[in-house]
């Protein structure tokens, strides 16, 4: 059984994020979309509340688990015994930055591949920051992320309207 590890931070999870998910699910005998708790940015959503609105997006495909994690994505690809780890790339830009963790985890872990799938067309736009800030501004996300995260987005721009500048980063 090939077991692949798809990490992210999924703030929030958007269709592109999802193609990619669907997409490995159809290479792998089994997919862990990995929630990071704790990365060098901001987040809109807590750790809990991703790893929901993940489990949502992709209920229905049996090959697909949701789980969190922290620490180095290397060492926990080690603890599921997850021999791939699956990551998406949109634009040219992204592929020096994943080029760059790939080696880095080839490094620290030499029995774990790095396989990285190009996003649909439709999809090279979408990012969650964009995700974001489109839906903080009061614009329409339909087309880029499921129902249930678009009322999330709307429940969180709501309170940020009338929050403390920085309510969001606590």
């Amino acid at each position: 059984m090939v077991r692949a590890l798809f990490p992210g931070t999924f703030d929030p999870i958007h269709y592109g994020h999802m193609d990619i998910a669907t997409r490995a699910s159809r290479l792998f005998d089994e997919v862990i979309i990995a929630v990071y708790d704790k990365p060098l940015k901001t987040l809109m959503f807590a750790p809990d509340e991703r790893i929901s609105l993940v489990k949502e997006a992709v209920n229905g495909n049996p090959k697909i688990k949701v789980t969190g994690y922290s620490g180095l994505t290397i060492d926990f690809a080690h603890k599921i015994e997850a021999q791939v780890i699956v990551r998406g790339l949109r634009v040219f830009s992204d592929f020096e930055f994943e080029f760059r963790m790939a080696l880095a985890n080839q490094r620290l872990a030499k029995d774990i591949e790095t396989v990285a799938l190009i996003t649909a067309e439709q999809h090279t736009f979408l990012s969650s920051s964009t995700v974001r800030e489109i839906a903080m501004l009061g614009g329409d996300v339909s087309s880029m992320v499921p129902p249930h995260v678009k009322a999330a987005l709307s429940r969180v721009s709501d309170i940020g309207e009338h929050s403390p500048p920085n309510a969001l980063r606590d």
